[in-house]
């Protein structure tokens, strides 16, 4: 079921203007990937990065179309495990931040 138009508005609000609920959507959209869910992990990845650095600024540090990185993260898209951690290594170089896996 797609999302509601208003819904994403008040995600992208949200992030926005808190840093907590952005990491939490980050922490989430890599749970999701490592759980196996790689469709919702692809879905939440696809709204952090518009909320927060955009795909225009991401395609820059990766020299990739921004369309294409949309459509990898779309609902039909099938990124390789490289473009996706080169991904996740340019969000920790422009976010300024350092994501770590720890074992329960």
């Amino acid at each position: 079921m797609p999302l509601t138009k208003d819904f994403k508005t008040t995600v992208m609000a949200r992030a926005r203007h808190d840093k907590a609920f952005c990491n939490a959507m980050l922490t989430e959209a890599i749970n999701e990937f490592l759980t196996g869910d790689a469709d919702l992990g692809k879905a939440i990845l696809r709204d952090y990065i518009n909320a927060t650095i955009s795909f225009e600024i991401l395609s820059t540090m990766l020299n990739k179309n921004p369309k294409s990185l949309m459509r990898m993260l779309g609902s039909h898209g099938n990124p390789t495990s490289k473009s996706l951690f080169e991904m996740l290594h340019a969000i920790q170089k422009i976010k300024k931040m350092k994501l770590n896996v720890s074992l329960k």
